[in-house]
């Protein structure tokens, strides 16, 4: 029986999610600024739901960004809490990925452009083509980059998700061309398809030790620096 609790924060949207044998219950709400009040609640629910206690797991889960850099390391800092204390490995999966698996759930299509908006005039962008076993891969890398720029994808039918569709969506459906078919802006990452993506990381032994569980950002300069006078 493997039991595995993720969390992602990464966005906009808060959740937790158990997953046990595959069965997953999830805890989810659109809570901006309120994750580091409602993280803990929600996983001490699952865990009393399903009659465990944090011990009893197999690994945890977490999206490690990119994202909204707060929230990245909320779910870092949670994840190396409960995993120190209770002795567990971790599995650090992206938050574009579990993006991508929601939106290929959500439309049916097998290939999405995931853009994240990360201010100062870009986005967190990531291709991902559908696998054999259903789950998202990615094609390329994972980039931070002006609308303008992002790398395309050749060929097919593409679905555009997150919010950087939202955010830049003229930019970027001019730049896709009639490569997109259909754009999902408002879809967030949510713990109930990371969970899924963790799973299969964990029967491949890719896990990573707690202190080991460190945010993504995909960029160095969080700030913009002042003209020049």
């Amino acid at each position: 029986m493997t039991r595995l609790l993720a969390i992602e924060t990464a966005t906009s949207a808060c959740s937790a999610a158990l997953s046990v044998d595959g069965h997953i219950q999830e805890r989810h709400a659109l809570a901006p600024r309120q994750h580091a009040a409602l993280i803990l609640p929600m996983i001490e629910s699952l865990l009393v739901e399903a009659d465990l206690q944090a011990g009893q797991l197999d690994a945890i889960v977490f999206g490690q960004g990119p994202g909204s850099f707060t929230g990245v390391r909320i779910a870092a800092s949670v994840v190396q809490g409960i995993a120190f204390g209770a002795g567990l490995p971790v599995v650090a999966v992206s938050t574009l990925a579990t993006l991508a698996l929601g939106a290929m759930e959500e439309s049916g299509e097998a290939q999405v452009m995931v853009a994240l908006d990360a201010r100062m005039s870009e986005v967190y962008w990531g291709v991902y083509r559908q696998g054999k076993d259903g789950l998202p891969v990615l094609q390329g890398e994972e980039c931070v980059d002006s609308p303008d720029d992002v790398p395309l994808p050749q060929g097919g039918r593409w679905v555009g998700a997150g919010s950087g569709w939202d955010s830049y969506g003229e930019t970027l459906m001019t730049r896709t061309g009639e490569r997109v078919v259909r754009v999902l802006p408002d879809l967030e990452p949510r713990a109930r398809d990371l969970v899924r993506l963790g799973a299969d990381r964990f029967s491949r032994g890719l896990c990573i030790t707690p202190e080991q569980a460190v945010p993504v950002y995909l960029r160095d300069r969080v700030v913009r620096e002042p003209p020049v006078k």
